[in-house]
């Protein structure tokens, strides 16, 4: 058995498209392997910032030979049809045998193929997989109609020790690959993978992702507790720093005291986003003034020069935060107010002055609905949340918006619920990311929200597929997660109709609303699917008149959910199926709705009496129990209905030679249909 081994070397890969780019290139490998029939043992695949590198071992030499029955026509065919086999399948008719069959005598080809050279396959797949390779971003360079990722200088591809001519573009394989771009930038050969991996690790190449990420872990921590300080780890920057370097080696600087009384978070920006930098802090989780960067090399001076270096950079960009800093504090948020007419939120929606106008109106709205909300500090909040889009900090660090929107806040002199607010007024941005739950934060989050979505809805820019340009899913998310984690009773169609409402009446209002309730009812099964809960048992909630109290709406579907799971209502959930399925059946025959009052005195059957009882007492009970929210209980005496509704379909036969008692009989199941239906609309549960 044979290894493969495949470098494809080029200029630095963008650290983002790393992971994935070695993922589909082992796959397009893998999968073209398979489908040429050469099995293999496994696959390791390899990145760095300048290689993507595969190693296969278990290859066979050639495929397998292939022989294969195929048959023809009747062997008293026409000619013409005799001669159209032969010629596709490349055989004469004396190497044909002719075979009897039930229907005649017909002609048989055996055909074989010879197994092709494994090198030879193996080239065409390479080939293939580099052309097919699905980079975000890719580039022509020269003259070149090929595109890389980059620039690409060389491919290496050994099969069992022999080079495989693989061609692209202008490269074209062969047997050397060199190692670290400065450390050790002489080219090598190297004749199968272990070669390879050990001439690399001596070049200063360290091929395994994961052992660079342990690498920069174990370094940045070490480097921190000498100090006596903490590495803040941080999972994605130790994702992408691991794809900028070959060799990493990692270094701690310094951060001038000068700057350490910026807002932690604009120091974390500059030094976590804009440098990829990792932050220290002390024992008692304060920002140190240190940071630790991840170094591509070695030096005599142990990285003195690269640190003084990363020390200037980060004082430069600390000197602007500084500047912005002291500056944006000389100006209030209100002044800065009459600037948001100059910035337009959307081409059809208006500027964002108006939609502060409208962030104020949900705010006072949603204050009536949200206990212990002060309306006059919403509203001062709503006023004041986007004024700091306008400051030099956001215009710089746009991430901080918000955030430095509560530090402003709290130099002007503002609530402290009003500063919270405006730095919480984004959230929750995310599924992991933290609910505000403070009163006036929950009214103004929800505000900026609807905003957003009843302002799309109604100029039609509606999610469609995967395209959702404006976030509004993850909107609709928030405004679920908002209302549920603080158990808010608000009603959907009015808040959306007063989103709407505040927009001019030429934009389509009602129709923005009916579908808003649509998108939030896919939204919440969403959600809640991904908690466990059926997405059908929401539907059936959902499709009740007048049901858009999320709180509410999910104590049923939990009710619901224990209900349709247990004995009882399995059973009654088969009847009420097959009282429906009789009712559309007679309905549509007969052209008329069953909904109606049953006339007792036309009852004759003992069972169905009992069933017109059982519903008239479970209704009587259970709907107060409905009104008062208590569904556990409401759903326990619907499932008295079990034992009479199995009763009157085992001994009463519901289309009677009498017109008024068939009649009869199909509203008494009408009213199991309108019984069931105050619960939910049974019809959307599935079996």
């Amino acid at each position: 058995m044979a290894e493969l081994l495949l470098e494809l070397f080029s200029e630095e890969i963008p650290a983002r498209m790393q992971a994935r780019a070695s993922a589909d290139l082992s796959k397009l490998i893998a999968d073209g392997l398979k489908a040429a029939d050469l099995a293999f043992d496994k696959v390791e695949a390899l990145v760095t910032p300048r290689r993507l590198t595969l190693i296969i071992d278990g290859l066979p030499e050639k495929q397998p030979d292939l022989r294969e029955e195929r048959r023809g026509p009747r062997a008293d065919a026409p000619e013409k049809a005799i001669n159209g086999f032969l010629t596709g399948n490349g055989v004469t008719l004396d190497q044909c045998e002719k075979r009897e069959m039930p229907k005649g005598t017909f002609l048989f080809a055996i055909v074989e193929q010879k197994g092709r050279a494994a090198s030879e396959v193996i080239k065409e797949i390479v080939e293939d997989a580099m052309a097919k390779l699905p980079w975000p971003k890719s580039m022509r360079w020269g003259t070149e109609k090929v595109r890389w990722v980059r620039q690409l200088d060389r491919i290496l591809c050994l099969f069992d020790g022999t080079v495989i001519p693989v061609s692209y573009g202008p490269v074209t394989a062969g047997n050397t690959t060199s190692g670290h771009r400065f450390l050790a930038p002489a080219e090598f050969s190297v004749a199968n993978g272990k070669e390879y991996k050990e001439k690399l690790r001596a070049a200063k190449v360290m091929l395994d992702r994961e052992e660079r990420k342990q690498v920069i872990l174990d370094g940045a921590k070490k480097l921190a507790a000498a100090e006596g300080f903490e590495l803040l780890e941080d999972n994605g920057l130790l994702e992408e720093v691991c794809g900028l370097v070959e060799w990493p080696v990692p270094v701690m600087g310094k951060v001038d005291d000068l700057f350490m009384d910026i807002p932690r978070e604009v120091l974390e920006t500059s030094m976590r986003e804009h440098q990829k930098y990792f932050v220290v802090e002390d024992k008692s989780g304060k920002l140190a003034a240190r940071f630790i960067t991840i170094s591509n090399m070695e030096t005599a001076d142990n990285n003195a020069k690269i640190i003084a270096g990363n020390e200037r950079v980060l004082r430069a960009r600390l000197h602007d935060a500084k500047f912005f800093w002291d500056q944006d504090r000389k100006v209030t948020l209100q002044s800065r107010l009459p600037k948001l007419d100059t910035i337009v939120f959307h081409a059809k929606l208006g500027s964002l002055a108006e939609r502060v106008l409208r962030l104020r109106g949900l705010a006072r709205e949603l204050s009536t609905d949200i206990p212990n909300c002060d309306v006059k500090l919403a509203d001062r909040a709503a006023e004041i949340g986007k004024a700091d889009l306008v400051s030099q900090m956001v215009f710089e660090f746009t991430e901080l918006q918000g955030l430095m929107g509560k530090y402003y806040a709290e130099n002007d002199g503002e609530a402290p619920e009003v500063a919270n607010a405006i730095a919480e007024h984004y959230a929750p941005a995310g599924p992991s990311d933290m609910c505000p739950t403070a009163p006036v934060s929950v009214a103004v989050a929800l505000a900026e929200k609807l905003d957003t979505l009843a302002g799309f809805f109604t100029i039609d820019e509606k999610p469609t597929g995967s395209k959702d340009p404006f976030a509004l899913r993850r909107a609709a998310l928030g405004v679920i997660r908002l209302v549920l984690e603080n158990g808010l009773r608000v009603k959907l169609r009015r808040i959306f109709a007063f989103a709407v409402s505040q927009y001019p009446a030429t934009i389509r209002r009602d129709a923005a609303v009916e579908d808003l309730l649509a998108f939030f009812a896919d939204r919440l099964k969403v959600h809640l699917r991904e908690q466990g809960v059926r997405h059908d048992l929401v539907s059936a909630v959902f499709a009740l008149d007048g049901e858009d109290d999320l709180v509410r709406l999910l104590a049923r579907v939990d009710a619901l959910s224990d209900f349709v799971s247990g004995e009882s209502g399995v059973n009654l959930m088969a009847g009420y199926k097959r009282a429906s399925n009789i009712l559309r059946i007679e309905e549509k025959k007969d052209d008329t709705s069953f909904d109606a009052d049953v006339s007792a005195d036309l009852l004759s059957v003992d069972e169905e009496r009992k069933l017109y009882e059982a519903l008239i007492d479970v209704r009587h009970k259970a709907l107060p129990l409905l009104r008062g929210e208590d569904y556990a209980a409401a759903m326990t005496e619907f499932a008295r209905l079990r034992e009479p509704v199995d009763a009157f379909f085992e001994k009463v036969t519901v289309n009677s030679d009498k017109a008024d008692e068939r009649a009869n009989r199909l509203k008494l199941l009408a009213q199991i249909r309108t019984a069931l239906h105050d619960i939910a609309d049974f019809s959307k549960i599935e079996s």
